[in-house]
């Protein structure tokens, strides 16, 4: 017969049952209308937040319970029998059926004949099944299943709710990929006996399973863990499988563990073929105060080094740390330790954290403390140097330890000023030094007082360098002391012009901004004096406005000149976003500059060379950089960089770079891209992807990714990476080669393969590490998102 009113509520024994429930989201609109009615004219409308929208529904069973059907019989207080698009709905939950029955007593509703639940914006359909609704136990037979989070989706025998969170899946299937036709084939599905899935730890596990890839049975496993959404969870990870032509082939099989949402840890054991066991561990950690990573590697008995013991351990530290004396309160702690067992380590693991250029470890910690306008710094800075016998370094110094002060104060009417003090002990082996070790102490005050107004700037500054050296033993000249003092006077001005600009129908704001300083330092004599932490600075358009040529505090250039230059901008009125850049800078020397580095030869007067410049980004897509360096008496450029970008939309990308340094005899090219090769669509059977024997439908998309750098001067590849790879919706596929020169005759080569199943695992070696780090702007073709609402597919 049919109902009348529509909603029939639904509630426990021991509750009152009221006559009418509506349906939340009706009872929300009929309120919102309310509220409308009874607001006066002009008044916004009032809307109040209520838990039936949260993304998770509410657990107590107060929310009433609706249902719905074309005829309904039973006994009030019994059971409740509705025939006919039948449904039942909860905060998260909606269930419908032809045929739905509620036994109040057991709590238990029984459904058949097209049965539909929505649990949260997971879907399921089934033949039949049964539901305890408070509970949430229950079954459904002959089910297929897709869950929101993933897009994960399959079919079963049986389905078996154990509670809110967690579900079996008997005889059952697994894939994310999308499903097509009757005779559907996925690319990728997991078969197993049994299915556990935990929404509280969002993991799923299969026992009895095997994977098939394009149909073909090819990986059984007896037990398989996976993840059914973003959120991290511990356990063991997909083997990875690398080969590279030193360490052969590589096999490691990682142990993740979460220990807290703010700490985790991976352990990674592993067999290389030539070399033997390998045994790699990472623990990071994230506070609100600091955070830090601890990385360490072991090789026992290595067989391609005369069954040494390798190792290697890197650490990271950086935050602040409240001190317990009253007075002092938070001190920064840094930390930066990096330590190997030998030198031929970031030759044979370049991939332990360790680039191939890099031969000098720091081990570097600090403490810091600010407080006002005083900060104070002491650190200790100790050095490990991988020789390495055809192309030996001098190591640097240790500094052991370091004290910095520094008090200063900014626009104290209209003055800045600062004084800054340091202290530090210098060693190294006088083998490779070549000269005694020592103590050096120096203090710098200056004084500025800048004018600024919107159409320019004006700022005279005095600077003072006194720096005192005890020596451990003689330096040339017979001195085991030295000491010095250097003022340096600036004048720094500028002038800023604007118009407003039109270029190929674009509205812009031109700038013209020429600047002009002079520099004054007296000549010291200092070429006796030791070189601790001292060298020239790279001439750019940064340092030719410095007032010292060299980075340190062991030379204290004689200056005076003065420096000129004019820049041109083009603005965009809307956003202020640069568009074009160019730029000219040159000095001129009154006197040539007598104090140099070892080796180093005297600059006479007269003009340096000439700094050009341009920058061109007209819209996001393109990008141009260029820098010349013009010596005015060769008529030839000194040193010349020119880079290009275009990426016109995401998985785009192409870029290239040319570099020459005349006086190095250096010349290279550098291109890296990342672009799609083709578009791949095939059929298999019949149109719209059927076949008498089930056949597959795929869709797919090839990408082209690699970085070259290739020595124009020697003609040959330096460095270079190349790949493709391949998404197909469900799984990505990546082929991926590497070249690394880890001397001028050697170089290590890996190949990386790769099967992403998407949703499920990663199976292979990981590339994806080396294709950001050296691909200039490459995209993951899967990157992380938010999950999506319980109310996507609501219906």
């Amino acid at each position: 017969m049919p109902v009348s009113p529509p909603f029939l509520p639904i509630a426990a024994a021991s509750r009152v049952r009221p006559r009418w429930a509506l349906h939340p989201l009706l009872a929300g609109v009929l309120a919102l209308l309310c509220g409308a009615a009874t607001a006066q004219p002009g008044e916004p409308l009032a809307l109040r937040a209520t838990p039936l929208l949260a993304e998770q529904p509410p657990s107590h069973v107060g929310a009433a319970t609706t249902v719905y059907g074309q005829r309904v019989r039973g006994r009030i207080g019994l059971e409740t029998v509705l025939e006919g698009q039948a449904e039942l709905r909860q905060p998260g939950t909606v269930a419908q059926a032809e045929r739905l029955s509620y036994d109040q007593g057991s709590d238990i509703v029984t459904v058949s004949g097209g049965v539909r639940l929505n649990k949260a914006g997971d879907r399921y359909t089934a033949e039949s099944g049964q539901l305890r609704v408070d509970a949430m136990e229950g079954f459904l037979l002959r089910p297929t299943y897709r869950f929101l989070a993933s897009g994960a989706h399959g079919e079963a025998e049986r389905l078996e709710w154990l509670d809110r969170d967690r579900a079996s899946v008997i005889q059952g299937s697994y894939t994310t990929c999308p499903r097509g036709g009757p005779d559907w084939v996925p690319d990728w599905i997991v078969r197993a006996d049994r299915l556990d899935l935990d929404r509280e730890d969002d993991e799923g596990r299969a026992s009895g399973a095997v994977l098939e890839f394009k149909g073909v049975p090819v990986l059984p496993v007896p037990a398989l863990s996976f993840p059914i959404s973003e959120r991290r969870r511990s356990g063991w990870l997909p083997p990875t499988l690398g080969l590279d032509n030193k360490s052969g082939l590589d096999l490691s099989v990682p142990y993740y563990w979460n220990i807290a949402p703010h700490r985790d840890a991976t352990f990674t054991p592993g067999l290389m073929s030539r070399r033997g066991v390998d045994l790699a561990g990472e623990f990071r950690y994230l506070e609100n105060d600091y955070q830090g990573r601890i990385n360490a590697n072991l090789t026992p008995n290595d067989r391609l080094r005369d069954g040494r013991n390798r190792w290697g351990y890197f650490l990271r530290h950086n935050g602040q740390h409240d001190s317990g004396i009253d007075g002092i309160g938070r001190v920064g702690l840094g930390l930066n330790l990096n330590r190997v067992s030998d030198n031929d380590y970031w030759r044979d693991f370049s991939r332990r954290g360790l680039s191939l250029t890099t031969r000098l470890l720091a081990n570097d910690g600090a403490l810091s403390w600010s407080r006002g306008d005083l900060s104070l710094h002491a650190r200790a800075l100790k050095w490990q140097t991988l020789q390495d016998v055809a192309a030996p370094i001098v190591p640097p110094y240790d500094r052991l330890p370091q004290l910095t002060a520094r008090w200063g104060r900014s626009n104290d009417r209209g003055f800045d000023y600062a004084i800054e003090g340091d202290f530090t002990r210098f060693r190294a082996d006088p083998f490779w030094t070549g000269q005694p070790n020592a103590e050096r102490g120096f203090v710098q005050a200056q004084l500025a007082r800048p004018f600024t107004r919107p159409w320019g700037f004006f700022t005279p500054r005095v600077q003072l360098h006194a720096s005192h050296y005890r020596f451990d033993g003689p330096i040339s000249g017979g001195a085991t002391s030295a000491s010095r003092v250097l003022p340096t006077v600036s004048l720094d001005g500028g002038l800023v012009f604007e118009r407003q600009a039109g270029f190929f129908g674009r509205d812009l704001t031109q700038t013209l901004e020429p600047r002009l300083k002079y520099v004054y330092t007296p000549y010291r004599d200092q070429h006796r004096l030791p070189l601790y932490d001292t060298g020239a600075y790279d001439f750019n358009f940064a340092t030719i406005w410095a007032e010292n040529a060299f980075a340190g505090n062991d030379r204290i250039v004689d200056n005076n000149l003065v420096t000129g230059g004019l820049t041109t901008r083009l603005l965009d009125p809307q956003t202020g976003a640069e568009v074009l850049r160019l730029g000219v800078a040159q000095r001129y020397r009154f006197s040539g500059q007598q104090v140099t580095l070892p080796g180093g030869l005297p600059t006479a007067r007269g003009l340096s060379d000439l700094m050009l410049g341009a920058s061109v980004n007209w819209d996001a897509r393109w990008a141009f950089d260029s820098v010349v360096q013009y010596n005015l008496d060769t008529r030839r450029s000194t040193r010349t960089t020119v880079q290009a970008r275009y990426s016109p939309e995401k998985f785009h990308t192409v870029s290239a770079a040319y570099r020459h340094q005349r006086d190095l005899r250096s010349e290279s090219l550098d291109i890296g891209w990342q672009w799609p090769l083709a578009d791949l669509a095939w059929r298999q059977g019949e149109p719209g992807g059927r076949s008498a024997g089930g056949g597959s439908s795929c869709q797919g998309k090839w990408y082209g990714v690699g970085r070259l750098n290739y020595s124009l001067q020697d003609r040959r590849l330096v460095e270079g990476i190349l790949g493709f790879e391949y998404d197909a919706g469900c799984w990505i596929g990546r082929v991926v080669l590497e070249k690394l020169n880890s001397s001028i005759h050697s170089s290590t080569k890996r190949i990386m393969f790769q099967v992403e199943l998407i949703g499920l695992s990663r199976l292979g070696s990981n590339p994806l590490r080396a294709l950001r780090n050296q691909i200039p702007r490459y995209q993951y073709l899967r990157e992380e998102t938010s999950s999506p609402s319980r109310f996507t597919d609501y219906e």
